[in-house]
């Protein structure tokens, strides 16, 4: 108990000191060795430092973050504006629509939310502003819309718990976040037109409709990215990994022979900013192996479960006492640390209580998107405020009505499980 205790309150006291999340893991895992196991153990730290990252499936991370990069510099969020223009039309709260239905796309493309967040945000809130939006609310909607990329596949946060939950098809999980996803979205719509009409935001919106047809197939090239990668991995013609593959020489292709926008310095400065994403997401992963490690050898996680098991034998109970726990942590930590630090606690819980695992991934996603743009850490909502030259303290009184809107959103695909099901059992995959 002494070392599980020493694992645990080091890392709490790290995180509290203001140390990096991958430092504060990397040092706990190292003082729960040190205190409960022979000093000859710490030779395994550079081990499970490299077995965190040696796992064939995260090759998709930094690939599906360079098809993000490629397709925010291609000019696909602008095209995608018109396009959802054209449906929507000028109407009051229209162009906040417009936002979510762009935002809902891109994160087919992207599986980031700040990525997302900041290639909508930077063609919407300046249009925005000119009709009357405040900034303050176009970057909490902006924001909000952009964490459904976390359901929306490909999600680069599903691709870690796959590989975290033993025996998961990561094809099954992609599939059972399309229509959570879509309800996430319809969940900021809502809140979105009942705003906007309520103080006669979009007042100045104005104007010819684009015309539909030629905005439709302007918008064809980054519309099929979604397709492309679905439909490879329904067929067979691809593995996740190798999706991700196809998508960054689709998205190459889409910004220099289709859309002709792209650079040779675009793609040296996608490659760059990939690059240093991806090593923030990698490097605590590692470092989180060494926790991990700790935390099973030592028998913290399974102190932790018992201690979860005590407080209901009641399954719904502690389900919804989960999600608080999960919805709280998604407003100090980033969504790849939340899975990395919880779920070693939670499969005992799966497994005790009986919960399909592909269900209980998407209702995670669904808690850790809240957090993505709630403060006092919103990483969506960090980018939309500075892109909108805004505080986050002055998106609060905004951001609320979409946690509280997102939240009966989880809270029905917890009373209808089907909701996250149908799709992938519909598709013959294996959800468990």
């Amino acid at each position: 108990m002494d070392a599980s205790f020493a694992l645990l309150a080091s890392f709490v006291v790290l995180l509290l000191a203001g140390l990096p999340i991958a430092v504060a893991l990397g040092l706990a895992g190292v003082a729960g060795i040190v205190a409960g196991l022979d000093t000859y153990a710490l030779g395994t730290i550079g081990t499970n430092t490299y077995n965190g990252i040696a796992k064939y499936p995260l090759i998709a991370i930094p690939l599906f973050i360079l098809t993000g990069m490629i397709f925010e510099r291609s000019g696909v969020a602008g095209r995608l504006v018109e396009f959802a223009s054209a449906l929507v039309g000028p109407r009051r709260g229209g162009l906040a629509v417009v936002a979510v239905l762009v935002c809902m796309l891109m994160g087919g493309m992207s599986g980031s939310g700040p990525a997302d967040a900041a290639a909508v945000a930077t063609v919407m809130i300046p249009s925005m502003a000119k009709a009357g939006y405040p900034r303050a609310f176009s970057a909490g909607v902006i924001a909000a819309s952009a964490s459904t990329a976390i359901l929306i596949p490909p999600s680069i946060a599903l691709i870690v718990y796959s590989i975290m939950v033993p025996g998961l098809d990561l094809r099954a999980l992609f599939a059972a976040g399309v229509v959570p996803g879509f309800l996430a979205g319809f969940s900021v719509i809502l809140p979105t037109l009942w705003i906007s009409r309520r103080n006669d935001f979009g007042h100045l919106e104005s104007g010819d409709r684009p015309p539909l047809g030629k905005s439709f197939v302007a918008a064809i090239p980054g519309l099929m990215a979604p397709v492309i990668i679905l439909g490879g991995l329904r067929t067979g013609a691809f593995t996740p990994t190798e999706a991700a593959v196809v998508a960054v020489a689709y998205g190459l292709v889409v910004g220099l022979l289709i859309y002709r926008t792209l650079t040779w310095n675009d793609i040296y400065r996608a490659l760059v900013d990939s690059a240093q994403t991806s090593a923030v997401i990698l490097i605590i992963m590692s470092l989180a192996g060494i926790f991990a490690w700790a935390g099973s050898t030592l028998g913290a996680f399974d102190e932790g479960a018992h201690l979860l098991f005590s407080l209901s034998d009641n399954g719904t109970t502690v389900l919804l006492l989960v999600m608080v726990v999960l919805l709280l942590a998604g407003m100090v930590l980033d969504g790849i640390s939340i899975y990395l630090i919880t779920l070693p606690l939670l499969i005992p819980l799966m497994n005790r209580f009986g919960w399909n695992p592909t269900w209980f991934g998407i209702l995670m996603a669904m808690n850790i998107a809240i957090g993505q743009f709630t403060p006092p850490v919103a990483v969506n909502l960090m980018v939309t405020a500075k892109i909108g030259d805004v505080s986050i303290e002055a998106t609060a009184r905004w951001v609320i009505w979409f946690v509280l809107s997102m939240a009966l959103a989880i809270g029905l695909v917890i009373a209808v499980p089907g909701i996250a099901l149908w799709l992938p059992e519909k598709l013959g995959y294996a959800t468990r």
